[in-house]
C-alpha cells in the first residue's frame, strides 16, 4: 500500500483536527466507518477522548486549583479551556500556558478572582521544574564586587527562576493547597506575590516580602541594582534592600552578575 501524499495527508489533517474540540461541529465528512458508512460514533468516542486527555493534562499541573474548585467544578472550567485553546504543541506538558486566563475569564469562576493567579503560581512551578539546569550564584559573590560598583551591577536570572505577583493573597491560597491536610481559615487579604525557584532538584515558592517582588521584577528585567532600588523604593518605602536581594541570592534566582553597559 502507497503512504498517502503529502498535500492529501495535509488536506485530512485539517478536516479532522478541528472538530475534535468543537462538539457543535459535525463529523468531518473524510471520516467513515466499515463500506463507506459514517462513523460520526467512532468520532464521538475519539473527540471525547481527546478532550478528556486535556481534561486530565490539566488537573496534573493544577492540582492546587481542582482541589479549591472541588474535581465537578475545574473539568467544567478546563473543558471551557479546551473548547477556547486547543493545544498548539505535541507536548502535553506544554498544554495550559494560557489556562490562568481563561480561568479570569470563566463566568462561575468570579466569585474567586485570586483563582487564576494560584493557577499562575503552579505553572510557574511546572515551568520551573521543566528549565534547563544552570549553577546558582552564591550569596556571598556581591562581597566580591567593590562597593563603588555595585549600582551598576546586573544579575542574570537562573533559567528556573519565575515571579508571579498578585493583589491576592495567592501564594498562602497556593501553599495550602498543594498539601494534602485540611485547610483552615485564611485570614490575611493582603497582596502576595511568589518567587518560584530551582536551586538543586526542588522547586521552592516563596512569599515575598512587601517591596521585594518590585525589586526582583526590575533586576530578573536586567535593571541594574541601583535604578532598580530606586525604582522600587520610590513604589514601597518600606523595602528592605538587603533582606530582599539575601532572599534572592538564598533562593539561587541568579547565575551571575555584570556591569551594565
Amino acid at each position: 500500500m502507497l503512504p498517502m501524499p503529502l498535500d492529501r495527508i495535509g488536506n485530512y489533517a485539517a478536516g479532522f483536527v478541528p472538530p475534535l474540540l468543537a462538539p457543535d461541529r459535525p463529523t468531518p465528512a473524510l471520516v467513515a466507518g466499515p463500506n463507506g458508512k459514517a462513523a460520526v460514533k467512532r468520532f464521538n468516542v475519539y473527540r471525547n477522548n481527546v478532550t478528556v486527555s486535556l481534561i486530565e493534562a490539566l488537573a496534573a499541573t493544577f492540582p492546587a486549583t481542582e482541589r479549591i474548585t472541588g474535581e465537578a467544578f475545574f473539568r467544567a472550567m478546563a473543558r471551557f479551556h479546551v473548547r477556547e485553546t486547543p493545544p498548539v504543541s505535541p507536548l502535553l506538558f506544554e498544554y495550559g500556558r494560557d489556562f490562568p486566563g481563561s480561568i479570569a475569564r470563566y463566568e462561575y469562576a468570579q466569585s474567586m478572582p485570586w483563582l487564576a493567579d494560584v493557577a499562575r503560581i503552579e505553572r510557574a512551578w511546572l515551568d520551573a521544574y521543566h528549565a534547563a539546569d544552570a549553577p546558582a550564584l552564591p550569596p556571598s559573590a556581591l562581597s566580591l564586587i567593590a562597593p563603588e560598583q555595585l549600582g551598576g551591577v546586573v544579575f542574570d536570572p537562573h533559567p528556573a527562576t519565575r515571579l508571579v505577583r498578585s493583589d491576592y493573597p495567592a501564594v498562602t491560597i497556593f501553599a495550602v493547597n498543594r498539601e494534602s491536610g485540611p485547610v483552615g481559615r485564611i485570614e490575611t487579604a493582603d497582596a502576595e506575590s511568589a518567587l518560584i525557584t530551582r536551586p538543586d532538584l526542588e522547586v521552592i515558592v516563596r512569599r515575598l516580602a512587601p517591596g521585594a517582588d518590585l525589586l526582583l521584577s526590575r533586576l530578573l528585567a536586567g535593571i541594574p541594582l541601583a535604578a532598580a532600588a530606586a525604582d522600587a523604593a520610590t513604589q514601597c518605602p518600606t523595602l528592605d534592600l538587603a533582606a530582599a536581594i539575601a532572599t534572592a541570592l538564598e533562593a539561587g534566582a541568579f547565575t551571575a552578575t555584570h556591569h551594565g553597559g
